[in-house]
């Protein structure tokens, strides 16, 4: 099972991709996460954010898998814990699919792409920046896989 993060954005700060590399490069070879960054609509052309947020729809949904088990992050998704996070973790790698979990752009996601996702998840209720979700998702991956195997990272 991959876990695919499909983020819109690049030209991160390098502490970003620090902090991202680092927890992806704990995770095992059965459940590893994968970045696949996508470009993001220019804001100086003129057009509607809507306009600019269909635009990256319509990347995200070219580069989302057909047959992944599909995520979007998002402020009114659902704020699973730890625990059950790794709980569905289990489910999806029992399923065997790849998982996608998308991060929007600055204006957030096309409804289309939340339409598409199975499931809407937030990580926080306050406003984080995008480049740091990148960094939290994948820690919080990688906390949810190491509570599944009694890894001493997670403690209660």
């Amino acid at each position: 099972m991959k876990l695919l993060i499909l983020a819109v954005g690049n030209r991160m700060p390098s502490w970003i991709t620090e902090g991202f590399s680092e927890y992806a490069k704990r995770m095992p070879r059965e459940a590893r996460i994968e970045l696949v960054e996508i470009k993001p609509e220019p804001r100086t052309t003129g057009k509607t954010t809507a306009q600019i947020m269909e635009a990256e729809a319509q990347r995200i949904l070219a580069a989302l898998p057909a047959s992944a088990h599909c995520i979007a992050l998002d402020e009114r998704g659902a704020t699973p814990t730890t625990k059950q996070l790794a709980q569905q973790m289990r489910d999806w790698m029992q399923q065997g699919n790849d998982v996608a979990f998308i991060i929007g752009g600055a204006d957030g996601l096309h409804n289309t792409v939340k339409q598409r996702a199975r499931q809407l998840l937030a990580l926080s209720a306050l406003t984080l920046p995008h480049g740091m979700v990148r960094v939290l998702l994948a820690e919080q991956l990688y906390r949810a896989h190491s509570l599944l195997h009694n890894h001493p990272y997670h403690r209660e």
